[in-house]
């Protein structure tokens, strides 16, 4: 098994990945915050079953995943330096505007054109929760998927692939991942239907193609890669809801209008970047020309 683990890195990673979190996972969907086959009981209610059960499963899959697997393929030295990757803090100023000022503009922008202009100011108390979800999200949500799904696999996907279909790849299996979800209260399962996790697997392939291009154009750091995914989810956590009636809690309303701010920002970043997303690839080693010695030639025999 590890054997073919070193011959298929990046098979093995989404293989273990996806399966690590779906088996952790059952109790979650079978469970009371699921389907409600399984009398399961764990406390805190719903937020005990995401802080219980599906956060050990998200660190369990991407994160846990791209861990083995280096550890197999490239030994201490490897994994000291995957861990490394996790603190490169230190880009650009101007991409920490950009991504935590910039990002929540684009929600904005997006959700005043689904609701044609029905907006409020929000309350203070989600202003004052803002910050400290946010850091939370990315201790927990942007540090059990980054380091697997943009660290581990985007790179290699890129050198074998090319930039916007590794892109597009890696967008459809991060999605596929959250299949179990949408059967438990965090895809509200009571009102499922299957154009949600459709939907949903469409905003992670055109999200993808954006976070590609800010992994690539920040030297590619870790860091930033989180912070733009979780930026998404905290303005849809705690803001929207709030700051736009029409849209609330209602998780269709939600899913449209980050399907077009993905999909304006996809196209914008695509027609930028001619569909390189900032990829430069590595320039191939030299072929190496050994010297070969040679004896003068013989000088022909002189007859006599």
């Amino acid at each position: 098994m590890l054997d073919l683990v070193r011959r298929f890195p990046l098979l093995s990673f989404v293989v273990l990945a996806i399966a690590g979190s779906w088996i952790a996972w059952i109790p979650l969907v079978l469970g009371p915050y699921g389907l409600g086959t399984w009398d399961i009981q764990v406390p805190g209610g719903d937020g005990g079953w995401q802080l219980f059960v599906m956060l050990p499963g998200a660190f369990l899959g991407p994160i846990g995943a791209a861990f083995f697997v280096t550890a197999v393929t490239e030994g201490r030295s490897g994994v000291r330096a995957w861990v490394k990757r996790v603190t490169k803090w230190k880009v650009n100023w101007r991409w920490y505007v950009g991504i935590l000022v910039g990002t929540p503009a684009a929600v904005l922008l997006s959700a005043l054109v689904i609701t044609g202009g029905d907006v409020q100011a929000p309350p203070m108390a989600a202003l004052v929760a803002y910050l400290p979800y946010l850091v939370m999200q990315v201790l927990t949500t942007g540090l059990a998927e980054e380091p697997g799904w943009r660290d581990f696999a985007l790179p290699r996907a890129q050198r074998r692939f090319g930039a916007l279909p590794a892109a597009v790849g890696i967008g459809v299996l991060w999605g596929v991942w959250h299949l179990p979800l949408f059967a438990t209260g965090w895809g509200h399962s009571d009102s499922f239907h299957v154009s949600r996790a459709l939907g949903f697997i469409l905003f992670c392939v055109l999200f993808n193609v954006v976070m590609t291009w800010v992994f690539n154009r920040t030297g590619q750091s870790l860091p930033m890669a989180m912070l733009l995914h979780v930026s998404i989810n905290t303005f849809a956590s705690v803001l929207i809801g709030d700051m736009f009636p029409a849209i609330g809690e209602n998780f269709d309303m939600i899913q449209r209008t980050l399907l077009l701010m993905a999909g304006v920002g996809t196209i914008v970043t695509l027609l930028a970047t001619r569909g390189k997303l900032g990829y430069q690839p590595e320039p191939a080693a030299e072929p190496t020309t050994r010297t070969v010695e040679t004896a003068p030639p013989l000088e022909p025999a002189r007859l006599p």
